[in-house]
Protein backbone atom coordinates (compact mmCIF):
# COMPACT_ATOMS: atom_id res chain seq x y z
CA UNK A 1 0.00 0.00 0.00
CA UNK A 2 3.20 2.38 -0.23
CA UNK A 3 1.76 5.12 -2.90
CA UNK A 4 4.17 6.01 -5.76
CA UNK A 5 5.38 9.74 -5.37
CA UNK A 6 3.93 12.25 -6.89
CA UNK A 7 5.43 15.10 -9.19
CA UNK A 8 3.61 17.62 -11.20
CA UNK A 9 5.50 18.95 -14.24
CA UNK A 10 6.45 22.81 -14.48
CA UNK A 11 3.96 23.59 -17.05
CA UNK A 12 0.72 22.32 -14.96
CA UNK A 13 2.11 23.83 -11.87
CA UNK A 14 1.88 27.16 -14.05
CA UNK A 15 -1.28 26.59 -15.52
CA UNK A 16 -2.76 25.93 -12.28
CA UNK A 17 -1.24 29.19 -11.01
CA UNK A 18 -2.76 31.14 -14.03
CA UNK A 19 -5.91 29.61 -12.51
CA UNK A 20 -6.79 27.04 -14.49
CA UNK A 21 -5.18 23.28 -14.54
CA UNK A 22 -8.75 21.38 -15.87
CA UNK A 23 -9.05 17.53 -15.47
CA UNK A 24 -5.30 16.84 -15.51
CA UNK A 25 -4.87 19.04 -12.08
CA UNK A 26 -7.67 17.69 -10.44
CA UNK A 27 -6.56 13.84 -11.34
CA UNK A 28 -3.69 14.76 -10.00
CA UNK A 29 -4.19 16.52 -7.25
CA UNK A 30 -6.52 14.04 -5.81
CA UNK A 31 -3.75 11.01 -5.73
CA UNK A 32 -2.25 13.40 -3.98
CA UNK A 33 -4.31 13.57 -1.07
CA UNK A 34 -5.39 9.73 -1.47
CA UNK A 35 -1.70 9.49 -1.05
CA UNK A 36 -1.22 11.65 2.21
CA UNK A 37 -4.61 10.27 4.02
CA UNK A 38 -2.95 6.51 3.08
CA UNK A 39 -0.15 8.01 4.95
CA UNK A 40 -1.73 9.58 7.95
CA UNK A 41 -4.11 6.21 8.15
CA UNK A 42 -0.84 4.44 9.00
CA UNK A 43 0.10 6.52 11.34
CA UNK A 44 -2.51 6.26 13.03
CA UNK A 45 -2.38 2.63 13.00
CA UNK A 46 1.38 3.12 14.58
CA UNK A 47 0.00 5.38 16.86
CA UNK A 48 -2.47 3.34 18.24
CA UNK A 49 -0.22 0.00 18.47
CA UNK A 50 2.31 2.12 21.30
CA UNK A 51 -0.90 2.96 22.92
CA UNK A 52 -1.94 -0.75 23.32
CA UNK A 53 -4.81 -2.74 24.46
CA UNK A 54 -8.25 -2.52 22.77
CA UNK A 55 -7.44 0.74 21.09
CA UNK A 56 -4.34 -1.42 19.46
CA UNK A 57 -6.84 -4.19 18.34
CA UNK A 58 -9.69 -2.03 17.34
CA UNK A 59 -7.11 -0.22 14.79
CA UNK A 60 -5.11 -2.98 14.04
CA UNK A 61 -8.50 -4.60 12.60
CA UNK A 62 -9.52 -1.20 10.84
CA UNK A 63 -6.30 -1.42 9.16
CA UNK A 64 -5.90 -5.13 8.07
CA UNK A 65 -10.07 -4.35 6.50
CA UNK A 66 -8.26 -1.46 4.77
CA UNK A 67 -5.37 -3.44 3.26
CA UNK A 68 -7.96 -6.34 2.07
CA UNK A 69 -10.61 -3.78 0.45
CA UNK A 70 -7.05 -2.15 -1.38
CA UNK A 71 -5.79 -5.38 -2.24
CA UNK A 72 -9.81 -6.44 -3.81
CA UNK A 73 -11.14 -3.25 -5.04
CA UNK A 74 -8.60 -0.50 -5.15
CA UNK A 75 -11.19 2.01 -6.40
CA UNK A 76 -13.17 1.56 -3.31
CA UNK A 77 -10.85 1.58 -0.60
CA UNK A 78 -9.26 5.09 -2.63
CA UNK A 79 -12.86 6.45 -2.58
CA UNK A 80 -13.49 6.37 0.85
CA UNK A 81 -10.02 7.68 1.62
CA UNK A 82 -10.29 10.46 -0.41
CA UNK A 83 -14.27 11.30 0.85
CA UNK A 84 -13.87 14.78 2.42
CA UNK A 85 -15.03 13.43 5.85
CA UNK A 86 -11.97 11.12 6.22
CA UNK A 87 -9.16 14.12 6.34
CA UNK A 88 -10.68 15.95 9.98
CA UNK A 89 -11.52 11.86 10.54
CA UNK A 90 -8.07 10.65 10.17
CA UNK A 91 -6.23 13.52 11.41
CA UNK A 92 -7.88 13.94 14.42
CA UNK A 93 -7.82 10.32 15.50
CA UNK A 94 -3.84 11.43 14.52
CA UNK A 95 -3.64 14.87 16.70
CA UNK A 96 -5.68 12.55 19.70
CA UNK A 97 -3.50 9.38 19.52
CA UNK A 98 -0.12 11.95 19.99
CA UNK A 99 -1.61 13.65 22.09
CA UNK A 100 -4.31 12.55 24.56
CA UNK A 101 -6.29 14.83 26.79
CA UNK A 102 -6.32 11.72 29.39
CA UNK A 103 -10.30 12.26 29.72
CA UNK A 104 -11.81 10.78 26.60
CA UNK A 105 -10.71 8.06 24.90
CA UNK A 106 -9.25 8.32 21.50
CA UNK A 107 -12.39 7.99 18.81
CA UNK A 108 -10.78 4.98 17.02
CA UNK A 109 -14.27 4.13 15.83
CA UNK A 110 -14.19 6.74 13.38
CA UNK A 111 -11.18 4.91 11.56
CA UNK A 112 -12.58 1.37 12.30
CA UNK A 113 -16.13 3.17 10.13
CA UNK A 114 -13.98 4.41 6.98
CA UNK A 115 -12.34 0.64 7.34
CA UNK A 116 -15.92 -0.57 6.87
CA UNK A 117 -16.83 1.64 4.32
CA UNK A 118 -14.32 0.35 2.07
CA UNK A 119 -14.71 -2.58 2.99
CA UNK A 120 -18.49 -2.58 1.68
CA UNK A 121 -17.43 -0.64 -1.31
CA UNK A 122 -15.26 -3.46 -1.96
CA UNK A 123 -17.58 -6.72 -1.42
CA UNK A 124 -15.08 -7.83 1.01
CA UNK A 125 -17.15 -11.44 1.75
CA UNK A 126 -18.08 -12.46 5.23
CA UNK A 127 -16.96 -9.30 7.00
CA UNK A 128 -18.82 -8.72 10.41
CA UNK A 129 -17.76 -5.11 12.58
CA UNK A 130 -19.26 -3.73 15.37
CA UNK A 131 -19.62 0.06 15.86
CA UNK A 132 -20.05 1.96 19.01
CA UNK A 133 -23.61 4.30 18.77
CA UNK A 134 -23.02 7.48 20.02
CA UNK A 135 -26.47 8.71 19.39
CA UNK A 136 -29.01 7.64 17.04
CA UNK A 137 -26.75 7.70 13.59
CA UNK A 138 -24.25 5.40 12.40
CA UNK A 139 -22.34 6.76 9.61
CA UNK A 140 -20.58 4.91 7.13
CA UNK A 141 -18.23 7.58 5.09
CA UNK A 142 -19.07 7.85 1.70
CA UNK A 143 -22.49 5.61 1.75
CA UNK A 144 -24.82 7.29 3.94
CA UNK A 145 -25.95 7.21 7.85
CA UNK A 146 -27.99 4.41 9.33
CA UNK A 147 -30.88 5.58 11.46
CA UNK A 148 -31.62 3.81 14.91
CA UNK A 149 -34.42 5.52 16.36
CA UNK A 150 -34.14 3.62 19.34
CA UNK A 151 -30.81 3.22 20.13
CA UNK A 152 -29.21 5.06 22.94
CA UNK A 153 -25.35 6.18 24.16
CA UNK A 154 -23.51 2.79 24.80
CA UNK A 155 -25.84 0.37 21.69
CA UNK A 156 -23.71 -0.98 19.78
CA UNK A 157 -23.97 -1.96 15.77
CA UNK A 158 -23.30 -4.44 13.61
CA UNK A 159 -22.44 -4.41 10.11
CA UNK A 160 -22.30 -7.70 8.03
CA UNK A 161 -20.99 -7.43 4.73
CA UNK A 162 -21.60 -10.49 2.37
CA UNK A 163 -20.13 -10.05 -1.13
CA UNK A 164 -20.83 -7.04 -3.53
CA UNK A 165 -23.25 -5.12 -2.96
CA UNK A 166 -24.89 -7.16 0.11
CA UNK A 167 -24.41 -4.88 2.98
CA UNK A 168 -26.63 -4.47 6.19
CA UNK A 169 -26.23 -2.86 9.47
CA UNK A 170 -28.15 -4.41 12.79
CA UNK A 171 -28.94 -2.40 15.82
CA UNK A 172 -31.39 -1.29 18.02
CA UNK A 173 -34.99 -1.18 15.91
CA UNK A 174 -33.95 -3.62 12.90
CA UNK A 175 -31.54 -4.46 10.39
CA UNK A 176 -31.18 -2.00 7.32
CA UNK A 177 -29.94 -2.83 3.69
CA UNK A 178 -27.41 -0.96 2.50
CA UNK A 179 -27.56 0.54 -1.12
CA UNK A 180 -25.47 -0.26 -3.75
CA UNK A 181 -23.97 2.83 -5.57
CA UNK A 182 -24.99 5.18 -7.55
CA UNK A 183 -26.30 6.68 -4.80
CA UNK A 184 -30.16 5.94 -3.58
CA UNK A 185 -31.64 9.43 -2.11
CA UNK A 186 -32.66 9.06 1.95
CA UNK A 187 -35.00 7.41 3.09
CA UNK A 188 -34.80 4.04 2.51
CA UNK A 189 -37.02 2.32 5.13
CA UNK A 190 -36.33 -0.95 6.75
CA UNK A 191 -39.23 -4.05 6.74
CA UNK A 192 -42.32 -3.28 8.10
CA UNK A 193 -42.52 -3.49 12.08
CA UNK A 194 -39.19 -2.07 12.62
CA UNK A 195 -38.15 1.63 13.60
CA UNK A 196 -34.14 1.91 11.72
CA UNK A 197 -34.05 3.36 7.91
CA UNK A 198 -31.05 4.38 6.16
CA UNK A 199 -30.58 7.56 4.53
CA UNK A 200 -27.94 8.17 1.66
CA UNK A 201 -26.80 11.86 0.10
CA UNK A 202 -28.99 13.02 -2.73
CA UNK A 203 -27.71 12.51 -6.60
CA UNK A 204 -27.82 16.01 -7.66
CA UNK A 205 -27.00 15.49 -11.68
CA UNK A 206 -24.09 12.62 -13.00
CA UNK A 207 -21.40 15.15 -14.57
CA UNK A 208 -19.37 13.98 -17.92
CA UNK A 209 -17.70 10.69 -16.91
CA UNK A 210 -20.13 9.45 -14.77
CA UNK A 211 -18.96 10.98 -11.61
CA UNK A 212 -21.42 11.84 -9.72
CA UNK A 213 -22.42 15.36 -7.89
CA UNK A 214 -23.74 14.79 -4.70
CA UNK A 215 -25.27 16.94 -1.31
CA UNK A 216 -24.86 15.29 1.50
CA UNK A 217 -26.38 16.46 4.78
CA UNK A 218 -25.54 13.39 6.88
CA UNK A 219 -21.82 12.91 7.66
CA UNK A 220 -21.27 16.44 9.53
CA UNK A 221 -17.33 15.89 9.34
CA UNK A 222 -17.61 16.71 5.71
CA UNK A 223 -17.69 20.98 6.75
CA UNK A 224 -17.69 22.12 9.81
CA UNK A 225 -20.71 24.24 10.49
CA UNK A 226 -23.05 22.45 8.44
CA UNK A 227 -26.67 23.40 8.62
CA UNK A 228 -27.71 20.92 10.88
CA UNK A 229 -30.54 18.67 9.06
CA UNK A 230 -30.60 15.90 11.41
CA UNK A 231 -33.63 14.23 9.29
CA UNK A 232 -31.96 14.92 6.08
CA UNK A 233 -33.71 17.61 3.04
CA UNK A 234 -37.24 17.34 2.40
CA UNK A 235 -38.04 15.93 -1.00
CA UNK A 236 -39.38 19.71 -2.03
CA UNK A 237 -35.44 21.50 -1.10
CA UNK A 238 -33.21 18.89 -2.45
CA UNK A 239 -35.54 19.15 -5.92
CA UNK A 240 -34.79 22.66 -5.65
CA UNK A 241 -31.00 22.02 -4.85
CA UNK A 242 -30.75 19.57 -7.83
CA UNK A 243 -32.39 21.94 -10.41
CA UNK A 244 -30.42 24.89 -9.90
CA UNK A 245 -27.34 22.34 -9.88
CA UNK A 246 -28.20 21.14 -13.52
CA UNK A 247 -28.40 24.16 -14.90
CA UNK A 248 -25.11 25.29 -13.60
CA UNK A 249 -23.63 22.53 -14.36
CA UNK A 250 -25.08 22.63 -18.59
CA UNK A 251 -23.84 26.80 -18.02
CA UNK A 252 -20.28 25.66 -17.09
CA UNK A 253 -20.07 22.70 -19.52
CA UNK A 254 -21.13 25.18 -21.98
CA UNK A 255 -19.39 28.07 -21.65
CA UNK A 256 -16.56 27.72 -19.02
CA UNK A 257 -15.47 24.07 -20.08
CA UNK A 258 -12.39 24.30 -18.04
CA UNK A 259 -13.87 24.99 -14.86
CA UNK A 260 -16.31 21.86 -15.79
CA UNK A 261 -13.41 19.36 -16.22
CA UNK A 262 -12.00 20.59 -12.89
CA UNK A 263 -16.23 19.25 -11.58
CA UNK A 264 -16.16 16.79 -13.48
CA UNK A 265 -12.40 15.28 -12.09
CA UNK A 266 -12.75 16.78 -8.75
CA UNK A 267 -14.56 17.79 -6.19
CA UNK A 268 -18.21 15.93 -6.06
CA UNK A 269 -19.79 16.73 -2.52
CA UNK A 270 -22.16 19.68 -2.02
CA UNK A 271 -22.46 20.21 1.82
CA UNK A 272 -25.15 22.83 2.80
CA UNK A 273 -24.48 25.74 4.98
CA UNK A 274 -27.11 27.81 7.60
CA UNK A 275 -27.45 31.54 6.07
CA UNK A 276 -28.60 33.94 7.91
CA UNK A 277 -30.51 36.87 6.47
CA UNK A 278 -29.64 37.59 3.09
CA UNK A 279 -26.20 36.75 0.92
CA UNK A 280 -24.95 33.73 -0.58
CA UNK A 281 -22.14 32.06 1.64
CA UNK A 282 -19.13 29.02 0.94
CA UNK A 283 -16.93 27.89 2.26
CA UNK A 284 -13.56 25.01 1.79
CA UNK A 285 -11.26 23.44 4.27
CA UNK A 286 -8.17 22.36 3.80
CA UNK A 287 -8.89 18.96 5.28
CA UNK A 288 -11.96 18.28 3.16
CA UNK A 289 -11.00 17.85 0.13
CA UNK A 290 -13.53 17.12 -2.82
CA UNK A 291 -15.68 19.47 -0.36
CA UNK A 292 -17.81 22.63 -1.36
CA UNK A 293 -19.98 24.26 1.81
CA UNK A 294 -22.49 26.22 0.18
CA UNK A 295 -25.49 28.42 1.23
CA UNK A 296 -28.90 27.38 -0.73
CA UNK A 297 -28.86 28.67 -4.29
CA UNK A 298 -30.77 30.90 -5.87
CA UNK A 299 -30.01 30.86 -9.28
CA UNK A 300 -27.64 28.60 -11.68
CA UNK A 301 -25.22 31.35 -12.47
CA UNK A 302 -25.13 32.35 -8.75
CA UNK A 303 -24.12 28.50 -7.88
CA UNK A 304 -21.96 28.11 -11.00
CA UNK A 305 -19.77 30.85 -10.24
CA UNK A 306 -19.75 29.29 -6.27
CA UNK A 307 -18.43 26.41 -7.76
CA UNK A 308 -15.75 28.37 -9.47
CA UNK A 309 -14.77 30.31 -6.42
CA UNK A 310 -14.46 26.81 -3.91
CA UNK A 311 -13.02 24.70 -6.81
CA UNK A 312 -10.14 27.07 -6.80
CA UNK A 313 -9.45 26.81 -2.98
CA UNK A 314 -9.60 23.06 -3.27
CA UNK A 315 -6.87 23.66 -6.04
CA UNK A 316 -4.84 25.53 -3.53
CA UNK A 317 -5.28 23.70 -0.13
CA UNK A 318 -4.24 20.38 -2.32
CA UNK A 319 -1.45 22.27 -3.56
CA UNK A 320 -0.16 23.47 -0.27
CA UNK A 321 0.00 20.01 1.00
CA UNK A 322 2.93 19.98 -0.94
CA UNK A 323 4.76 22.79 -1.49
CA UNK A 324 5.12 25.39 0.41
CA UNK A 325 4.19 28.46 -0.75
CA UNK A 326 4.87 31.40 1.75
CA UNK A 327 7.05 30.99 4.89
CA UNK A 328 5.38 30.33 7.86
CA UNK A 329 4.45 32.58 11.01
CA UNK A 330 4.11 36.58 10.70
CA UNK A 331 1.73 38.53 12.46
CA UNK A 332 0.66 40.65 9.71
CA UNK A 333 -2.58 41.31 8.83
CA UNK A 334 -3.78 42.55 5.54
CA UNK A 335 -6.67 44.34 3.90
CA UNK A 336 -8.98 41.52 1.65
CA UNK A 337 -10.93 43.59 -0.80
CA UNK A 338 -13.96 40.93 -0.29
CA UNK A 339 -13.60 40.30 3.71
CA UNK A 340 -14.66 42.62 6.70
CA UNK A 341 -11.97 41.45 8.69
CA UNK A 342 -8.05 41.92 8.48
CA UNK A 343 -6.36 38.54 6.79
CA UNK A 344 -3.20 36.42 7.78
CA UNK A 345 -1.08 36.05 4.63
CA UNK A 346 -2.36 32.45 3.74
CA UNK A 347 -6.27 33.74 3.88
CA UNK A 348 -5.07 36.75 1.50
CA UNK A 349 -3.21 34.26 -0.82
CA UNK A 350 -6.37 31.95 -1.00
CA UNK A 351 -8.44 34.51 -1.45
CA UNK A 352 -6.41 36.35 -4.02
CA UNK A 353 -6.61 32.96 -6.23
CA UNK A 354 -10.25 32.35 -5.63
CA UNK A 355 -11.11 35.78 -7.12
CA UNK A 356 -9.10 35.31 -9.76
CA UNK A 357 -11.09 32.51 -10.92
CA UNK A 358 -14.16 34.53 -9.83
CA UNK A 359 -13.34 37.16 -12.16
CA UNK A 360 -11.94 34.36 -14.62
CA UNK A 361 -15.86 33.39 -14.71
CA UNK A 362 -17.29 37.12 -15.21
CA UNK A 363 -14.73 37.40 -18.10
CA UNK A 364 -16.86 34.81 -19.80
CA UNK A 365 -19.71 35.62 -18.92
CA UNK A 366 -19.83 39.48 -19.84
CA UNK A 367 -19.67 37.24 -23.87
CA UNK A 368 -21.89 34.80 -23.07
CA UNK A 369 -25.18 36.33 -21.15
CA UNK A 370 -28.06 37.30 -23.69
CA UNK A 371 -29.62 39.29 -21.01
CA UNK A 372 -28.69 42.81 -21.58
CA UNK A 373 -29.36 43.39 -17.65
CA UNK A 374 -27.05 40.76 -16.71
CA UNK A 375 -24.97 41.53 -19.22
CA UNK A 376 -24.06 44.55 -17.93
CA UNK A 377 -24.06 42.90 -14.09
CA UNK A 378 -21.30 40.68 -15.57
CA UNK A 379 -19.44 43.18 -16.96
CA UNK A 380 -19.53 45.01 -13.35
CA UNK A 381 -18.98 41.70 -11.43
CA UNK A 382 -15.81 41.19 -13.50
CA UNK A 383 -14.23 44.97 -12.99
CA UNK A 384 -14.72 44.46 -9.23
CA UNK A 385 -13.02 41.15 -8.75
CA UNK A 386 -10.05 41.00 -11.66
CA UNK A 387 -9.50 45.25 -9.18
CA UNK A 388 -9.35 42.69 -6.11
CA UNK A 389 -7.80 40.07 -6.95
CA UNK A 390 -5.25 42.37 -8.55
CA UNK A 391 -4.46 44.06 -5.74
CA UNK A 392 -4.37 41.41 -3.06
CA UNK A 393 -2.08 39.59 -5.44
CA UNK A 394 0.13 42.12 -5.91
CA UNK A 395 0.35 42.69 -1.69
CA UNK A 396 0.95 39.40 -1.43
CA UNK A 397 3.99 39.51 -3.68
CA UNK A 398 5.46 42.72 -1.86
CA UNK A 399 5.00 40.76 2.06
CA UNK A 400 8.25 39.56 1.78
CA UNK A 401 7.35 36.28 3.00
CA UNK A 402 6.91 33.99 -0.68
CA UNK A 403 9.13 31.19 -0.95
CA UNK A 404 11.17 31.11 -4.74
CA UNK A 405 8.00 28.83 -5.73
CA UNK A 406 5.24 31.22 -4.12
CA UNK A 407 6.77 33.93 -5.85
CA UNK A 408 6.41 32.13 -9.26
CA UNK A 409 2.88 31.20 -8.24
CA UNK A 410 2.12 34.60 -7.74
CA UNK A 411 3.91 35.67 -10.14
CA UNK A 412 1.84 33.99 -12.98
CA UNK A 413 -1.20 34.95 -11.13
CA UNK A 414 -0.16 38.67 -11.31
CA UNK A 415 0.46 38.45 -15.04
CA UNK A 416 -3.44 36.42 -15.93
CA UNK A 417 -4.45 39.49 -14.30
CA UNK A 418 -2.92 41.79 -15.70
CA UNK A 419 -4.31 40.50 -18.91
CA UNK A 420 -7.37 40.95 -17.38
CA UNK A 421 -7.09 44.29 -16.01
CA UNK A 422 -6.27 45.46 -19.83
CA UNK A 423 -9.44 44.64 -21.04
CA UNK A 424 -11.80 47.06 -21.54
CA UNK A 425 -15.19 47.36 -19.63
CA UNK A 426 -18.44 49.68 -20.59
CA UNK A 427 -17.89 52.96 -18.20
CA UNK A 428 -20.91 52.33 -16.33
CA UNK A 429 -19.65 48.70 -15.11
CA UNK A 430 -16.29 50.63 -14.22
CA UNK A 431 -17.40 52.92 -12.28
CA UNK A 432 -19.91 51.18 -10.10
CA UNK A 433 -16.84 48.01 -9.67
CA UNK A 434 -14.58 51.06 -8.48
CA UNK A 435 -17.53 52.49 -6.05
CA UNK A 436 -18.29 49.17 -4.70
CA UNK A 437 -14.58 48.83 -3.76
CA UNK A 438 -14.05 52.45 -2.45
CA UNK A 439 -17.37 51.55 -0.03
CA UNK A 440 -15.73 48.40 0.92
CA UNK A 441 -12.07 49.47 1.88
CA UNK A 442 -14.44 52.72 3.90
CA UNK A 443 -16.55 50.18 5.61
CA UNK A 444 -13.56 47.97 6.65
CA UNK A 445 -11.54 50.74 7.98
CA UNK A 446 -14.66 52.28 10.28
CA UNK A 447 -14.77 48.47 11.20
CA UNK A 448 -11.40 47.68 12.36
CA UNK A 449 -10.07 51.18 13.74
CA UNK A 450 -7.00 50.65 14.87
CA UNK A 451 -6.29 47.64 12.92
CA UNK A 452 -6.58 49.58 10.08
CA UNK A 453 -3.94 52.32 10.96
CA UNK A 454 -1.81 49.95 12.12
CA UNK A 455 -1.88 48.19 8.84
CA UNK A 456 -1.57 52.18 6.73
CA UNK A 457 1.64 53.13 9.01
Amino acid sequence: MTPPPHRIPAALFDAIATGAGGAQALHLLTRTEHSRRLACAYAVTVAARKTGGEIAETTEHAWTLFTDATRTAPDAATAVLTHPSAGPALFGLLAHLRNPDGQLPPPVHWFTALAVSAAARAGLPTTRTELPLTGPWLALPSLGRAHFPDAHPGDRAEVHIDGADHCRVTGPGGTVTVPGLPHTEAPLPNSPGTTACWHGPHLLTTLDGGAPLLLDTLDPPCFPHSAPHPEGLGATEARRWAAHAQDACRLLRADHPGVYAELAAGPHLLVPLTRPGHGNRSGSSAETFGCMALSPPTSATGLAVTLTHELQHNKLAALLHLFDLFEPGGPERFYAPWRPDPRPLPGLFHGAYAHLGVALFWERRRETEPDPALRATAHAQFARWRLAAHEATTVTLSSGRLTPLGHRFAEHMLTTLDTLCALPVPAPALHHAESAAHAHRTAWRNRNGNAARRLSA
